[in-house]
């Protein structure tokens, strides 16, 4: 697998750079800032609500602001939610390759968010689940392309199917990243299998990532020097295609990724947080944003760090910071 130097791959259009295409769902999320969840049955007193274009966008808008070239590949509905991800897919730049869905619209994730910026979810079906082979194939993908697929696409057929299929047919050169999301490690294992034959990248969280590995019994021994996550990363790495990266994420404490053979542990940034929802989403974004551009794993990683710690500082998942943000950032800690 070739992926920080996809930008010179001979089969790209002359001069041009890999591009981020996400395939997973955009939805609208409707954020509720509450003190503390309800018991069962009761009520709770919300200080804020607010409408954003979440889900996949989240990891496009990061990318997009960080300069990558940005494609939605997922269905979009007709109606004030597939309005709204429309509007904001095109403010920066983002192009939704597939027509819109006619007579249904877009999804609603409802967020609560605690005081703590601790999150729960629940989730609406809608036009964003109508993708078919067809519509997913107006992306165009070309060799080194970066193609991003949401753990939670596979966790309904509707959506599952046509992925499937379309991802058996990309150029092998296709870089296919996965973030597995909460819903991986529990999909049947015949599905978790073949979408790890064509995994080139894992993008997850640290409970994410121990989840797959308990359920598929892999022991992951580390030396005293190395943490849970490197060791998580080195472990997850061979079960996708010959070559693969693993990135494996833990919050503050920044992320590991194994790569070549070798792993790397990348410090993060711990901040005073007032939202965690979309952090590693926009960690996700820049990470590919990064490569794409032809930055080393390890590099990419603190790039993504940082503008994941400056997200968590900023209210709504459509916060993601730009480049020069994400440049000063770093430099006040060089």
């Amino acid at each position: 697998m070739r992926t920080d130097a996809d930008a010179t791959d001979p089969h790209r259009k002359s001069g041009s750079a890999p591009r981020v295409i996400h395939t997973g769902q955009a939805l609208v999320d409707l954020i509720v800032e509450v003190p503390d969840l309800p018991a069962r049955g009761q009520n709770v007193m919300a200080s804020s609500a607010n409408r954003y274009a979440g889900g996949a966008v989240t990891v496009l808008l990061a990318a997009a602001r960080l300069g990558a070239g940005c494609v939605h590949a997922g269905a979009v509905g007709t109606g004030p939610n597939g309005d709204l991800i429309r509007a904001v897919l095109a403010a920066d730049g983002i192009a939704a390759s597939a027509p819109p869905v006619p007579d249904r619209d877009t999804g609603v994730c409802v967020v609560m968010v605690e005081l703590t910026a601790e999150r729960t979810f629940v989730t609406t079906l809608g036009a964003e689940r109508h993708i078919t082979v067809d519509s997913l194939a107006t992306t165009g993908v070309e060799p080194g392309d970066l193609v991003c697929v949401t753990g939670y696409s596979l966790a309904v057929g509707r959506t599952r199917d046509p992925l499937l299929a379309w991802l058996a047919d990309l150029p092998d050169e296709a870089v296919v990243v996965l973030d597995p999301g909460a819903a991986f490690a529990g999909l049947p294992a015949e599905v978790r299998e073949r979408m790890l034959a064509r995994t080139d990248v894992w993008t997850g969280n640290a409970e994410e990532s121990a989840d797959l590995l308990s359920v598929l019994d892999v022991v992951t021994p580390g030396t005293d020097a190395e943490s849970a996550i490197a060791a998580h990363a080195r472990a997850l790495a061979p079960l996708m295609r010959a070559g693969a990266v693993a990135v494996v994420r833990d919050g503050a404490a920044g992320c590991a990724v194994h790569s070549n053979g070798e792993t790397f542990s990348i410090p993060g940034f711990p901040q005073t947080p007032v939202d965690t929802n979309g952090a590693g989403d926009t960690h996700t974004g820049a990470l590919l944003a990064a490569i794409a551009a032809g930055s080393p794993w390890p590099d990419a990683c603190r790039r993504a760090n940082a503008a994941a710690a400056i997200k968590v500082t900023r209210r709504g998942p459509t916060t993601a910071p730009t480049a020069a943000e994400v440049d000063a950032f770093l430099h006040d800690r060089s």
